[in-house]
């Protein structure tokens, strides 16, 4: 099993930086999505699986696990080659989900072959895929270990229900970071952001998508289900923070030396970067916030025209089983789509390996697991005046 990296990972999730991919869905939807829009029947292309042993899969960097001796090496990746003789072109070439939408949209749009049978992008990026009609179903006949240990919890997002086109690759929490020993107390609801003592020492995340369903639930939101009307109400709210001067800034994952430094005392974090940042400075504190906190995932999807579909179907259904779920849980450190993993790890040798079945930022407890939901996506109607108003807030 991988040991723990000793450096800390970048974050997978990106930010909305300008209108970006929403600018180019709403100008589909003001020309009529329809006409990107692919059907079923359309979506397929002559699988070569049978004939052609091999895939092409498009990740985000340092998202897999690493051999600490060879880094080019992926021991989970290379265990799969080497059962199945499936031979796996592994691609680090998403850096940001908007870039990757605009990198490989005129093919999927002119019904055109990408290049790839499986990539991993942003769930609310997914839903846009989804909703165009531009990946295709999965068939679980192939996939046992996915139908048996997928965590209930991601089983059914509002954008696939019953995960039809999509599947976790790995999950996280968008929740509150704080240094408990400079701050002097804990941080236990949103609501605690702003208390005077915080005052200017404050970040939340810049990107629309990454932000707004945590400062809901602290309106008591159901955000599986949110409105227009709660979405304007936590614009006001966050306006009149920004005048007061609570707010710092919004970031990106830069908020992670903000917090470091002691320039923020607390701010809006990702799961996954405060299990690195705790390594060096056990002050450091995640909390997911009593009025609940938002669990989202970046997933794995096979676009159309993907000429390999079931040998990619396979690899996705390996990652499943639990033994290579927690090979890869104890080199990324991100939320575990699989729970099984845990026994795995706290069965390993390895003290700091074992040690990670305990962290509930991977394996979250039963507590934690009740407060967390996976947001409704922002439709390609709503994107473009959302962006607006928030970009303008943000500063972007």
């Amino acid at each position: 099993m991988p040991r723990i990296p000793k450096t800390p990972q970048l974050s997978r999730r990106s930010l909305l930086r300008s209108l970006g991919g929403g600018a180019v869905l709403g100008a589909l939807a003001g020309c009529g999505v329809p006409a990107a829009y692919v059907a079923p029947g359309d979506r397929p292309a002559a699988d070569l699986s049978t004939q052609d042993r091999r895939l092409t899969w498009a990740n985000w960097p340092l998202y897999i696990d690493t051999d600490d001796k060879n880094p080019s090496r992926r021991p989970t990746l290379e265990a799969f080659e080497k059962s199945t003789g499936i031979a796996v072109d592994y691609v680090e070439e998403i850096n940001d989900n908007d870039e990757f939408f605009g990198k490989i949209s005129p093919a999927l749009m002119n019904h055109q072959q990408t290049g790839r049978d499986l990539i991993v992008i942003s769930d609310w990026m997914c839903a846009r895929f989804v909703r165009l009609g531009w990946v295709q179903e999965m068939d679980r006949t192939r996939q046992p270990h996915v139908a048996r240990y997928l965590d209930p919890l991601l089983r059914s997002p509002a954008f696939d229900p019953g995960r039809k086109y999509t599947m976790p690759w790995q999950s996280g929490i968008t929740g509150i970071a704080y240094n408990h020993r400079r701050l002097g107390r804990e941080i236990r609801r949103v609501q605690d952001l702003w208390a005077p003592d915080l005052k200017g020492r404050v970040t939340l995340l810049s990107g629309l998508d990454e932000a707004f369903a945590l400062l809901m639930q602290a309106n008591g939101v159901d955000v599986t289900r949110w409105t227009a009307d709660d979405f304007h109400r936590i614009c006001d709210q966050v306006e009149r923070h920004v005048r007061s001067g609570q707010i710092r800034r919004f970031t990106g994952n830069d908020y992670t030396k903000d917090l470091v430094s002691g320039d923020v005392l607390a701010c809006q974090a990702y799961s996954g970067d405060v299990i690195q940042l705790q390594a060096d400075n056990p002050d450091i504190r995640f909390v997911v916030p009593e009025e609940g906190a938002e669990l989202w995932s970046d997933s794995l999807m096979i676009p159309d025209r993907a000429r390999h579909k079931a040998n990619a179907e396979r690899l996705v259904d390996y990652y499943y089983q639990p033994e290579v779920a927690a090979g890869l849980a104890a080199w990324v450190n991100y939320v575990c789509p699989v729970p099984a993993a845990q026994h795995v790890l706290a069965a390993s040798k390895d003290e700091d390996t074992a040690a990670l079945a305990e962290n509930p930022l991977i394996f979250p407890d039963a507590t934690m697991r009740r407060r967390l939901a996976i947001a409704r996506d922002i439709t390609s109607t709503e994107r473009v005046e959302f962006a607006k108003r928030w970009n303008k807030i943000v500063g972007l």
